[in-house]
């Protein structure tokens, strides 16, 4: 076997010198780029030529940036002679598939990013906007700003209608979707009239706004009713939320005094054959059994919630008997001696509507506020009532359903309440259409059709929901409608067969829905039974003059449906045009080469070009609307030089295409694009200039390393001096020193000379701003700057520098020695002075110093060789009254302005300093008694004199009152001894000395907060500079100033006399926000406000008239003695009440 060949040893590589380029255009596959040519084709400015010019924009041959073709480009059709032209034979047994071309003259891929910076690629500017038509079409018309599209808010066919939320007007819209599907009830108000005397005043009245409502409701041909005037009408705050169940009592019981002037009988009762039941409050005697009873009507019967618990079992309860026994046994009129007795309701007479109002809020009276209850209730779709009439439910009468079936109800609504919170929240009500069959949910102006109710059976759907009216926003596009009747949001839930409790009065199984948010149930006796409640899908028509209304509002929406046709027709003949001009002109503007006639802009102005037909105008660029000629001009100055032509350092936003395109953008598009440039536009002194600065990046290396190679010297040889930090720059890649096309500072700059000669011409002692370097090296700088000239090493140190060093020794240690001097003197005043305790200042003579030269003081202590304050200048002080213009005694004016030492170094200070004048202060008989006195007007004027300023919050506790002017003017009236200190001292004693009295009894009233603050600083920043510091809510905060609460948010501080140093007291008020149903038992720190309900309005009723009374039901009718006292509000309830109409609580009967 012959020997192995050895490796042939690969040359060693030799790389690049310093500052020599490497040469990338010529290597094969690279592009020629902008500037390779600056140090290898050019090295001076005169050899630049017209094709160097061209290449530093990207438009010469050399770039080879590739000619992309147009992605939008029509495609040539394929032809059956084009398909079979392009069929390539292949070999036998080979997949056409299976072929790979493998090409050296394959392109460059284009892409956004790739073809960015490519003048010759047109591809991603926006073109996609208007290849979909749909959505070019969709922003077109948006830009046109055609408006708002009412054929959105056309009604459905047959479809209920929602009502326009005005602020908080949820729970009226809820009841007044209630009341509409009662016909009987909406007949009756179409029927009501104006008196003779009121005709005039009929429009402004509630019930023809009623009409009007429901007209709208019946007939409108929009999806939504804006109810405004009916609000108006009934003066409704707009902006407060009301509880719905008191809203319908009040409305119901205006709707019958105004039923009761009509003169048709049918409708002076209407309210009562409606809604109104009877019932009966009886007691039954357990020895002689006599019964005493009295009847009393019901718009809608009251029950209690459990949890989990049934509708029938709340009603059964609410029925059942109560044992008067022991200390509660009741009189019997018959014995005459008290006796025990049996207490109960009866139901007597049910109305063809039967309303359930469920206690949802209850009123808890540890906290004396309403929360709302989460317990949930199960109702049944059909509720048969037979078993509860005439003391059915008291007899303990457990059978099945009523065979006769009178009494047979079915469910027709539910009124719901959103939110944790019975304060806060939304309602909704779901009804049962009469006319379409089917329930809706009515959430506003959001209505949505519902599933049926009864549990879905095996193998269908749960439900089948179908939004049918949505808010404007919506535009009635099909979107997700939420789950009626299902598990969302404690939405109603349909619970199948639920397991009964035990001794229930009713055990049977039923299908129930389950809900932890409804408030109200609306049941509607069932067709075919006697007094049935003939609810019929035939509607009533609306009076003439509601009509008229309601056909005035139809014809204005049918109007303005034809104008936006019109309108929006022509605006489709506008875009078609548009879009079939935008798309000839970008899918012909691309070049195939660089000869062809072309003009050159910013990419930035194609891309507006592009787009200003797709945004609205009062979002275009200013400058784009000529108003004289009505042209649009696009600015192209994002590739504009400050010599007005192209600029080479901009040419990654350069764009060029076709003269041919360019011409028909401003024959058929009016747009013209300025400054418009072509390719020999190019800037040549911008050239000149970025050719200037590439040569130093070429030439500055090279120099640096050539530099580098010479400069070492040995430490005897002879040398010369430099400036170290001057070399250290100039070395470095990219000197800080070099400003672009000027030359760099020689090493003698006045920035520099300094490190190298002294002032007197001689050589500077610092040795650490100097460098010694080698002959050779200072010739070559030579080269580079022929007027610098340096020293050698040969020469000496200055003799005068050297001296002034020796001095400048001896002073330091001077100072030294002085300064600890003065600090040994005045150790007192150095440790105590600016710590703002003057514990061991009391019954001491004092005075006033100002604050700015203790700190000079202690800080030339620190570095005595800085600047010694050369006096204590203490007429700062006074007034040109000789005055005092600050107060010892008031806390803060002496904060950051003056500080008290003791009369002792007062002395001290008078041998060291220029000092006066003196102002003697001294503490005696629990203040501060000084000489001179102040001057209040002065004082004033001086505290009221800033632009900023601090202001001192004090934040209150919790038990801490309220304050008044009084207890501020009794706080000023109180010795030093009794206030609270403005600063707060530790408990720890200094040495032996016991604390002063006046610091033992310092009580701090909370803590504290500097703020800085200005005159024009209103009361509201300053609360939101709180809440940013202290994290206190605005609307928590309390600000008191001088004993005055400050309510006005828009007075600034100046106007309120707020002066520098300030101090203001601040109490948080915090609510307690209970989730309701959290079960805390803690009180919450302040009462809720006192709510005004319906107060003020049209409904607002006076204390003496009880919310509760039915409408039918008189005050003369009732008897004087036997209302109901509320044990936690008081208010007198009507008799039978099984809760208080104020504030819910449940009732003890016993006492009635």
């Amino acid at each position: 076997m012959p020997p192995k060949r050895p490796r042939r040893s690969s040359p060693t590589p030799h790389g690049l010198s310093a500052g020599e380029k490497l040469k990338r255009a010529k290597l094969s596959g690279n592009e020629y780029l902008a500037w390779s040519w600056v140090g290898t084709e050019v090295t001076h400015s005169a050899d630049i030529t017209p094709e160097h010019r061209l290449a530093t924009c990207g438009f010469s041959v050399k770039n080879q940036h590739p000619f992309c073709p147009n992605k939008y480009a029509p495609s040539p059709s394929d032809g059956p002679c084009v398909k079979e032209q392009l069929k390539q034979p292949v070999a036998s047994g080979e997949l056409e598939d299976d072929i790979i071309v493998v090409s050296d003259d394959e392109g460059t891929r284009c892409d956004s990013k790739a073809c960015k910076a490519n003048p010759n690629c047109l591809n991603y500017l926006g073109q996609e906007k208007w290849e979909d038509e749909g959505k070019a079409r969709d922003a077109f018309l948006k830009a046109n700003e055609l408006g708002e599209d009412p054929t959105l808010d056309s009604r459905a066919l047959e479809t209920p209608i929602g009502l326009r939320n005005l602020g908080a007007t949820c729970y009226a819209n809820a009841f007044l979707q209630v009341w509409y599907q009662d016909i009987p009830f909406r007949s009756g108000v179409y029927q009501c009239e104006p008196s003779p005397d009121k005709e005039d005043k009929f429009a402004e009245s509630p019930i023809y706004q009623l009409q009007v409502t429901f007209a709208a409701m019946q007939l409108s041909k929009q999806s939504v009713y804006n109810p405004t005037k009916l609000v108006e009408s009934l003066k409704l705050r707009t902006t407060e939320q009301q509880d719905a169940q008191e809203f319908s009592k009040l409305f119901m019981a205006h709707l019958d005094s105004e039923f009761e002037k009509q003169p048709n009988p049918a409708l002076k009762s209407l309210i009562a054959d409606e809604f109104q039941g009877k019932q009966v409050y009886a007691t039954v005697c357990s020895k002689c059994h006599t019964r005493s009873e009295r009847e009393s009507e019901f718009l809608e019967l009251e029950l209690t919630l459990a949890n989990n618990a049934r509708l029938e079992d709340r009603l059964a309860s609410s029925l059942a008997p109560e044992e008067l026994k022991g200390d509660n046994q009741y009189l019997c009129s018959k014995c005459e001696s008290l006796q025990d007795a049996k207490r109960f309701t009866e139901l007597r007479e049910l109305p063809p509507v039967l309303h359930f109002s469920l206690l949802r809020f209850v009123y808890d009276l540890n906290t004396m506020e309403r929360k709302k209850s989460k317990h949930a209730v199960l109702f049944p779709e059909t509720l048969d009532m037979d078993r509860f009439i005439d003391g059915s439910s008291v007899a303990g009468d457990k059978r099945k359903h009523s065979e006769s079936g009178k009494n047979l109800y079915q469910l027709r609504g539910v009124l719901l309440h959103r939110g944790p919170s019975a304060y806060h929240g939304h309602y909704e009500t779901q009804i049962f259409d009469m006319k379409n069959r089917a329930w809706y949910q009515f959430n506003d102006e959001v209505v949505t059709k519902l599933g049926s109710l009864k549990p879905p059976q095996k193998g269908t759907k749960k439900n089948d929901t179908k939004p049918t009216a949505k808010t404007k926003k919506a535009s009635n596009k099909t979107t997700a409608a939420p789950v009626a009747m299902g598990k969302q949001e404690n939405d109603v839930e349909i619970i199948e067969n639920p397991v009964p409790k035990e001794n229930s009065p009713l055990q049977e199984p039923t299908d129930c829905i389950s809900s932890r948010d409804a408030y109200m149930l609306i049941y509607v006796r069932a067709p075919g039974h006697t007094n049935v409640h003939t609810n019929g899908t035939s509607d009533p028509l609306p009076p003439p003059r509601a009509l008229r209304v309601v056909e005035e509002l139809n014809d204005a929406h049918d109007k303005a449906c034809e104008e936006f046709t019109a309108k929006e027709k022509a605006a489709e003949d506008r875009f078609q045009q548009t879009r079939r001009m935008v798309m000839d002109v970008y899918r012909s503007w691309s070049l195939s080469h660089g000869e062809e006639d072309s003009v050159v802009c910013s990419r930035q102005a194609l891309e507006a070009w592009m787009s200003r037909h797709l945004i609205k105008p009062k979002d275009r660029k200013p400058d784009m609307i000529n108003e004289e000629t009505e042209r649009c001009i696009i600015s192209s100055k994002d590739v504009v030089c400050v010599h007005g032509r192209l600029d080479p350092q901009k040419a990654h936003n350069m764009k060029r295409f076709k003269k041919s395109a360019y011409d028909r953008m401003v024959a058929e598009d009016q747009c013209t694009y300025d400054p418009l440039f072509s390719q020999p536009d190019v800037c040549p002194e911008c050239v000149e200039e970025g050719f200037q600065d590439r040569m130093y990046q070429v030439e500055h290396p090279r120099m640096v390393s050539l530099l580098d190679e010479v400069a070492s010297v040995e430490e005897d040889d002879f040398a010369f001096w430099i400036s170290k930090p001057w070399l250290k720059d100039w070395r470095s890649a990219k000197p800080r020193m070099h400003k672009t096309l000027q030359p760099d500072p020689p090493p003698d700059d006045p920035e520099y000379a300094h490190h190298v000669q002294c002032e007197h011409g001689g050589l500077t002692p610092n040795v650490m701003s100097r460098k010694r370097i080698s002959p050779a090296a200072y010739e070559l700088l030579r080269g580079i700057f022929p007027e610098w000239k340096t020293l050698s090493t040969e020469l000496e140190l200055c003799a005068v520098c050297e001296a002034m060093v020796q001095m400048s020794r001896q002073d330091k240690r001077g100072a030294k020695i002085q300064a600890e001097d003065e600090k040994a003197k005045l150790r007192h005043m150095h440790d105590h002075a600016l710590t703002g305790s003057n514990a061991l200042l009391e019954e001491i003579p004092c005075a006033l110093v100002p604050v700015p030269f203790i700190r000079a003081w202690r800080q030339w202590l620190f570095h005595p060789a800085n600047e010694r304050p050369d006096s204590v200048d203490t007429s700062q002080f006074l007034c040109e009254h000789g005055l005092l213009v600050l107060d010892p005694n008031i806390p803060g004016d002496l904060d950051g302005v003056a500080v008290l030492i003791s009369r002792d170094d007062w002395a001290v200070l008078e041998t060291l300093y220029s000092c006066g004048p003196l102002i003697a202060v001294e503490y005696t008989d629990g203040a501060w008694k000084h000489e001179p006195a102040v001057c209040e007007a002065c004082r004033l004027t001086r505290k009221s004199a800033y632009e900023k300023t601090e202001l001192t919050i004090r934040i209150l506790r919790a038990e801490d009152p309220a304050p008044t002017p009084e207890t501020y003017a009794k706080q000023l009236s109180q010795p030093m001894e009794a206030r609270p200190a403005v600063v707060t001292y530790g408990s720890k004693k200094v040495g032996n000395l016991r604390q002063s009295k006046r610091i033992r009894q310092v009580k701090e009233l909370g803590r504290r907060k500097k703020l800085v603050i200005s005159p024009e600083t209103t009361v509201k920043d300053l609360k939101i500079q709180i809440q940013a510091e202290l994290e206190i809510p605005t609307i928590s905060q309390r600000l008191y100033y001088h004993g005055n609460e400050l309510e006005d948010n828009s007075m600034t501080l100046g106007s309120l006399g707020v002066l520098s140093n300030d101090t203001m007291d601040l109490k948080e008020e915090s609510e307690d926000i209970d989730l309701l149903g959290s079960g805390s038992d803690a009180e919450p720190s302040t009462r809720r406000r006192e709510e005004r309900g319906f107060g003020g309005t049209l409904l607002g009723y006076s204390s003496s008239s009880s919310p509760s009374h039915t409408p039918s039901q008189h005050a003369d009718e009732l008897p004087t003695n036997g209302t109901l006292s509320c044990p936690a509000c008081t208010y007198d309830n009507a008799p039978g009440s099984f809760a208080c109409a104020m504030c819910e609580t449940a009732l003890d009967r016993s006492v009635e």
